[in-house]
């Protein structure tokens, strides 16, 4: 197998093929390889013997054959089908797709057509195929699980109760295995109904049950080890947990020669693993985002990726390594430091990173402790956030149209209210703070007492907001460029353009005037993305191609 760096370079970008450039400047630096995948969720196997990967963060899914690692875009984004977090294959070469955010079940046949199965299904995640029967279950505390009629017919509940179900399978003995993911349980039902019956207890953290090709079966953990539990049930009883590395399993399928292969809704990726542990990559794993960034005094890059903080790979380093939290980091991929999920926005401050996730809440993590504190919840939909002068965290609001400062005690004042979507906040060196706004395509200046001062207008959906020096920074998604204005002078230009940022062409998922579903019956659902910037000590900038899965740095040169 290639190197994880040749692996990536083979692939063209996520986005759309094109790498970005700096317009007149040169390239802006990939400081990592683009990610293939927008993650990897439910995986299976097809009648072309084609392993199946559902993306729910890009709401489309991707076919890889193994032998030569080409990947095919099969449900692009953009279509009926909005976040397909789990897939299975029907006896007539069906393929039946868990739309979780919708609530839908989607089929789509042999020949590529759409049908919609039921829309009577609150968060359906784990979907299985017994010949042409088909069952699904709920993520969601108190689900259900049920059988679906693709010709017609209402759903039949074999069961209630479940403790957020997630990937299940049939069984050697012709049940249907379940996990129960919040009482880290494994749950078992014959098909046609009956009584449900535990089958194993006390099992880390389980988002997935798959069965080997020998009846021994497999739990995947979504934990940052990697771990999976074996439990040879039909045998002798005996447990065996392997540690990967993988961080974030989602999934696994069994090829005919019993090769296991696993997927990770924390970074993507499709991972060969083998019975010892060990691992190999087929598609290599990235940045699911990445979204909000920031860079730390002593230089390290971080970034906000929707389930965790990590970091681009060192330049030259070796080929594997491990962070903070004990994962591994193949060569060429980001580094992890702490799963938090939902991060969105995220400031550097000595040795805690201050998040943001757009689900409601405000944390802090000290990374000399490995400890998270939340400091503000309830919020709605909160991106950026800054440092500020006297040391209180200042915080976009988005949904509430607010600029919000957050105090060492966790009191919350209101600086600024009535804005379109704030998304990104920002100081200068005199302490003023800037914000950008995405609605009204300004950027502005808050003012104490007084209306906030329009610093640049007519952008195209401006996020991402830095300072560095006299200048102002922002990512414009709407042009996909980097666009700055002079604080001294007022002038304004573009140091870098046609960035992969923001949705992939055709996908209209979001936008002007549209919004991602935020939750999904009471849990969280789809979080726009964000393409954050951020000044680095070197007078570099860094920016997040969110497009793509890399980080970009650029060195700007100023006006003409």
């Amino acid at each position: 197998m290639r190197d994880t760096d040749e692996q990536a370079a083979a692939y063209p970008s996520r986005f759309d093929g094109t790498p970005g450039r700096g317009g007149r400047h040169p390239a802006p630096e990939r400081l990592n390889p683009a990610n293939p995948l927008w993650g990897s969720n439910g995986i299976a196997f097809g009648p072309d013997g084609r392993l199946y990967v559902a993306e729910f963060l890009g709401g489309r899914i991707s076919a890889v054959d193994l032998a030569g690692g080409d990947l095919d875009v099969v449900v692009p984004a953009g279509g009926p089908v909005r976040s397909p977090d789990d897939l299975a294959f029907g006896a007539d070469g069906s393929m039946y797709i868990a739309d979780l955010v919708p609530g839908r079940v989607w089929r789509r046949g042999p020949g590529g057509e759409y049908s919609l199965v039921s829309d009577e299904v609150k968060n359906p995640n784990g979907i299985a195929c017994i010949g042409d029967r088909l069952f699904v279950n709920e993520m969601r505390p108190g689900g259900r699980l049920l059988e679906l009629f693709p010709d017609g017919g209402d759903p039949v509940v074999l069961t209630e109760g479940l403790a957020m179900g997630n990937a299940m399978q049939r069984g050697p003995d012709g049940c249907l295995y379940y996990p129960h993911m919040i009482s880290e349980q494994v749950w078992r039902i014959p098909p046609d109904g009956g009584v449900p019956e535990l089958v194993a207890d006390q099992v880390d953290r389980p988002v997935a049950v798959r069965f080997d090709r020998g009846g021994v079966l497999h739990v995947l953990s979504l934990g940052p080890e990697g771990r999976v539990t074996r439990i040879d049930l039909h045998g002798t009883g005996s447990r065996t947990v392997l540690t990967s590395g993988v961080e974030g399993l989602d999934n696994a399928a069994f090829d005919a020669e019993n090769r296991m292969f696993v997927s990770s809704y924390a970074s993507g990726g499709i991972t060969e693993m083998r019975p010892d542990g060990r691992t190999r990559v087929i598609v290599p794993r990235g940045f699911d985002g990445p979204y909000g960034v920031t860079v730390g005094a002593a230089g390290t890059v971080y970034a906000a990726d929707h389930y965790r903080v990590a970091s681009p790979p060192p330049p030259g380093g070796p080929a594997t390594g491990r962070s903070g939290d004990g994962t591994r980091a193949e060569s060429g991929e980001p580094r992890s430091h702490v799963l938090a999920p939902f991060v969105h926005g995220i400031a550097a401050d000595g040795p805690f990173l201050h998040l943001t996730s757009q689900f409601g809440d405000v944390r802090t993590y000290d990374t000399a402790l490995g400890s998270m504190r939340t400091r503000v919840g309830g919020l709605d939909r909160p991106m950026g956030v800054a440092v500020g002068p006297d040391g209180s965290l200042v915080v976009a609001e988005t949904g509430g149209g607010r600029v919000l400062s957050v105090a060492e005690d966790d009191e919350v004042t209101v600086l600024a209210e009535g804005l379109g979507r704030p998304v990104d906040v920002a100081f200068d060196a005199a302490g003023r703070c800037y914000v950008s706004d995405e609605r009204a395509g300004a950027l502005l200046r808050l003012e104490q007492d007084a209306p906030a001062t329009v610093v640049a207008d007519g952008l195209g959906a401006p996020q991402g907001l830095t300072v560095l020096g006299d200048e102002l920074y922002t990512v414009e998604t709407g042009r996909r460029r980097v666009r700055a204005v002079s604080l001294t002078t007022a002038e304004s230009w573009t140091e870098a353009e046609d960035l992969p940022v923001g949705g992939p062409p055709g996908d209209a998922r979001e936008g002007a005037g549209t919004e991602a579903e935020l939750f999904a019956n009471g849990l969280p659902g789809l979080a726009r993305r964000f393409a954050g910037i951020a000044a680095a000590p070197d007078g570099s900038l860094v920016l997040s191609a969110d497009g793509e899965g890399t980080l970009l740095r650029l060195t700007p040169s100023g006006p003409r």
